[in-house]
């Protein structure tokens, strides 16, 4: 089983599993608290709103939805079908359209912008939770769909969130139950070193045109009754003008 492989399947499952409700996967925050402050730190770069934006690792869609009341077309894409079809059903209206996608498939992300053309790209914590040797050809596939005038959006978990996802995984009650699925599907947070998210960047020929830190807020809460939060950091790219 090759590595993108072994990542479809745990994603498979994990999503064939996940209840419909919004709010019950662990990141599955509501998108006032996640894509709304993440677009107000975007937008400002977007020079072409007219394009489609693509929220990669779309899952169920929740996020999705947010921008397409935003953007005049969006497409959700991710890698598992099951989370394809979550993210279809939630959406009756059809505010946005829903594929199957493996973005660090070359031939795919090719086949995508041809049909596209340049876009815009929204993506959350998805390169962490990819394996390490499948991280460069994802980037390499934001910059084919960002193309010449797309801007793409990263935002990834940091160093620092380690020890706090440790510390989750390790309470002595069990992690908590919204995190517990995560780990089962063997899909458990990797790492991504601060310094190597815009390494790959740079590598996929893309420029880094801002940056900061942002927490990610997730859908947990401690047994004290606050919201967990996440270190993580951002950036917009694209093409050097």
């Amino acid at each position: 089983m090759s590595v993108t492989s072994r990542y479809r399947e745990a994603w498979e499952g994990f999503w064939r599993e996940a209840p419909e409700e919004q709010g019950a996967v662990f990141w599955d925050a509501e998108p006032p608290l996640t894509a709304g402050p993440h677009l107000a730190l975007f937008e400002p770069y977007v020079t072409d709103p007219g394009l489609v934006m693509v929220d990669l690792g779309c899952g169920n869609g929740t996020q999705t939805r947010f921008l397409a009341d935003r953007f005049p077309r969006v497409v959700g894409a991710d890698l598992s079908e099951a989370a394809v079809e979550h993210a279809r059903h939630a959406d009756p209206a059809g505010q946005a359209t829903y594929r199957v996608l493996d973005a660090m498939e070359k031939d795919e992300t090719e086949t995508l912008h041809a049909e596209l053309g340049d876009t815009n790209v929204y993506m959350r914590g998805v390169l962490h939770q990819a394996d390490p040797e499948d991280r460069q050809a994802l980037v390499d596939g934001i910059a084919t769909l960002v193309g010449e005038c797309g801007r793409a959006f990263l935002v990834e978990l940091s160093e620092q969130a380690k020890p706090v996802l440790l510390g989750l995984a390790q309470s002595p009650d069990g992690p908590p139950p919204k995190l517990a699925p995560i780990f089962r599907h063997g899909i458990a947070p990797g790492e991504v070193s601060d310094e190597a998210v815009p390494a790959y960047v740079r590598s996929a020929g893309l420029t880094i045109i801002a940056s900061g830190e942002l927490p990610l807020t997730t859908t947990e809460f401690t047994p004290e009754g606050t919201r967990i939060e996440l270190p993580s950091k951002w950036l917009v790219a694209g093409r050097a003008s």
